[in-house]
């Protein structure tokens, strides 16, 4: 596997689903993890006992990335004070309030433009300096599948997962010439709380559309980050990797 000894992590939304797999799966190769969380002190707090149970060091920081620039700044000068440095940052955090076009009203579309698009770009912006001064670090995003081939319902996540592969091709052009790669993952039909409550007919209609047939584990999608924030992904930026079982091909 990918050895991450030495290297620091900051994940938003790191409390439960993709961002605890995630934040677990950086640890596991030897990073020190920065778990952000917006509500669930107690999830983030278990989180990050496993985490020094393992050996590595972790620290718990409580902020809401849709809240702006002022919030984002302060999520990450929590984590530079806590572990000295941020060498990867996984913008992860990420909400639904699915409804039909002609249905959703605008704090539906607001809450998820926010929390799904701004919020990437305000963490991104307030890593941007100390990554540059040490010209090096490792941006991850997590988009969606539904952000590469739209979904019915979900106009304000899909425009917003679109937006964020955007962004990740912005910055990784912008940000290169340090050191500093950026790169995107496009999970498919994932078992994680969000999908937990779709209606069966909609899993299986979605599992029907995936070439695997079967649906993915959080495992599957922390595996792409590990790899991301690795030496050995030194030379891949501005890259969107599906872990979507094939259901997105040739786009």
């Amino acid at each position: 596997m990918f050895d991450l000894t030495g290297k620091t992590a900051l994940v938003t939304g790191g409390s439960r689903g993709l961002g605890r797999a995630i934040a677990l799966a950086l640890a596991g190769q030897g990073a020190d993890v920065a778990v952000n969380y917006r509500g669930n002190a107690e999830a983030a707090d278990e989180v990050a006992q496993q985490i020094t149970s393992g050996g590595r060091r972790a620290v718990t920081i409580q902020g809401d990335t849709s809240a702006g620039r002022e919030a984002c700044e302060a999520i990450v000068k929590e984590a530079l004070d806590g572990l000295g440095s941020v060498d990867i940052l996984v913008n992860n955090a990420g909400i639904t309030r699915d409804n039909l076009l002609m249905r959703m009203d605008g704090e539906e579309w607001d809450a998820v433009i926010s929390t799904n698009l701004s919020g990437p770009f305000w963490m991104t912006r307030a890593i941007a300096r100390p990554m540059l001064k040490a010209r090096s670090g490792r941006i991850i995003n997590m988009s969606s599948a539904a952000g590469r081939m739209g979904n019915a319902g979900q106009a304000n996540y899909a425009a917003a997962k679109a937006g964020l592969i955007g962004l990740t091709k912005t910055t990784a052009r912008e940000l290169a010439s340090r050191g500093i790669t950026c790169n995107a993952i496009a999970p498919g039909l994932i078992e994680t709380d969000l999908t937990a409550d779709l209606p069966e007919a909609a899993t299986e209609a979605l599992k029907a559309l995936t070439p695997l047939g079967y649906v993915g584990s959080v495992e599957d999608v922390a595996a792409a980050a590990v790899y991301f924030a690795s030496d050995e992904a030194r030379y891949v930026t501005g890259q969107v990797l599906g872990v979507d079982g094939g259901i997105v091909m040739g786009s």
